[in-house]
């Protein structure tokens, strides 16, 4: 398989939900000027992240947005159900359960964990707690393929061991700690401060600037 730039599947991702938003307004063809106007970025970008995976559209006619939001739904692989647990159900873990995007998109929460005694085998949105020591036992059961982990620093390396270990092979990581996995694991992070520190950054120079 063709390396693609983690840059081209996060646009990819972005043109979904641009043709969504578009289908919603009854708009039954766009063209990549379009797409890229609404995104800010310039159409030789939105024709080339497109070329990688084949031929989409017709010259001078544009893209018919519910064909081509199906096409890119197939290659971010939106068309199955994955399997999801979710590690750590505090404030953060609670918010994702009850967030309902991740449901229409596929993504199905099966399975939490906890190691605080006080919440284990309670439930949260119909979904029993177990103990994160009994990880490999709910993962085979539940057919889990990716981990959400949103439990403090200090553990995330050892819930991610664990969870590599039971034959997890994706983790969407809310801890802010660098996690280190085999090369045949992937694992993408979540990190706010980051993201606000980014903004506070932007911020003081333009500050700096006046």
């Amino acid at each position: 398989m063709k390396k693609i730039s983690d840059s081209t599947i996060s646009r990819l991702s972005t043109y979904y939900r641009t043709l969504s938003r578009l289908i919603e307004q009854n708009v039954e063809t766009v063209s990549s000027d379009e797409i890229a106007e609404i995104n800010n970025i310039t159409s030789a970008q939105v024709r080339k992240d497109l070329s990688f995976f084949g031929s989409f559209g017709k010259r001078g006619l544009g893209y018919n947005t519910k064909d081509l939001r199906e096409e890119i739904a197939k290659i971010l692989g939106l068309k199955k159900q994955w399997n999801v647990a979710l590690v750590g159900v505090g404030n953060i873990g609670r918010a994702l359960i009850d967030y309902a995007e991740f449901k229409k998109q596929g993504f199905i929460i099966k399975a939490l964990f906890d190691n605080d005694p006080k919440k284990v085998n309670t439930e949260v949105g119909g979904l029993k707690i177990h103990d994160i020591e009994n990880a490999c036992n709910i993962v085979k059961k539940e057919k889990i393929e990716i981990a959400i982990i949103a439990v403090p620093a200090k553990h995330a390396q050892a819930v991610v061991d664990t969870l590599v270990q039971c034959g997890v092979k994706a983790f969407l990581n809310f801890a802010p700690v660098t996690i280190k996995v085999p090369s045949d694991v992937i694992v993408k992070n979540e990190n706010m401060s980051i993201e606000l520190e980014a903004l506070s950054y932007f911020l003081t120079q333009n500050k700096k600037g006046d």
